[in-house]
């Protein structure tokens, strides 16, 4: 068993609606982002999963939310672009591109700060 991942990052406004303090003001983060694939095994070249094909699925997905308003992203007009949300979306949607017989996606972290984050591991 292997776990694979990469880091990156991307920058985006967002408010949380209701919020009882001041992030239901909009204000924006330079999240991070991790990404790891589980891998069952290896492949002819001794790769899990090649880091290039993760990154390339990865940028894919945060390019729908970079330098973007969250609030306004159709995913998030009826829940909050909480951390939390936002790994859901990115773990969702990674799931074509990142899951075969072989290797999935198994976990999505998303960091608001260098100090504060949530992980995802899907249902």
């Amino acid at each position: 068993m292997f776990h694979i991942f990469i880091k990156s990052h991307f920058s985006a406004g967002h408010h949380l609606r209701n919020y009882p303090g001041n992030c239901e003001r909009p204000h924006g983060h330079n999240w991070k982002v991790e990404v790891t694939v589980k891998a069952d095994g290896l492949d002819n070249l001794g790769m899990g999963i090649d880091f290039r094909a993760v990154k390339e699925a990865v940028e894919k997905v945060l390019d729908t939310l970079d330098h973007h308003d969250l609030n306004e992203h159709a995913e998030f007009q009826t829940i909050n672009p909480s951390s939390e949300n936002i790994a859901v979306y990115i773990f969702n949607n990674l799931q074509n591109d990142l899951s075969t017989d072989r290797y999935g996606v198994h976990s999505v972290t998303v960091c608001e700060t260098d100090n504060s984050g949530v992980t995802y591991f899907g249902q």
